[in-house]
């Protein structure tokens, strides 16, 4: 048995890829893969806090109206109710996780 739970991601440019890696009661976190060009659409938790952890490249979040590039390793707090999103600009792979707690009921 492996406690490794870290997926294979590889996304073609232009697309996200993502997988699940921890989902109990208390919170889900799912490893997302961007290719160059592509985006994690905007999107809001509106009784949750989700937190992106960078693990390789540099992403550019959203997040309301603001936009900034966060490079690995990097994290990005996103509070309960607030917009955000993220998408690469570079033309390398992206990898980040999100963790999101409470998990949504």
């Amino acid at each position: 048995m492996s406690l490794d739970r870290y997926p294979d991601l590889d996304p073609e440019e232009g697309t996200v890829v993502s997988e699940e890696l921890v989902v109990d009661d208390d919170v889900l976190v799912k490893a997302f893969a961007i290719g160059p060009g592509g985006e994690l659409s905007t999107h809001v938790h509106e009784g949750e806090t989700n937190v992106f952890h960078v693990l390789s490249g540099t992403v550019t979040v959203l997040q309301g109206d603001d936009e900034e590039e966060v490079s690995a390793p990097g994290v990005v707090l996103h509070e309960k109710g607030v917009p955000h999103g993220a998408r690469n600009d570079t033309d390398e792979v992206v990898v980040f996780t999100a963790s999101l707690c409470p998990l949504p009921g």
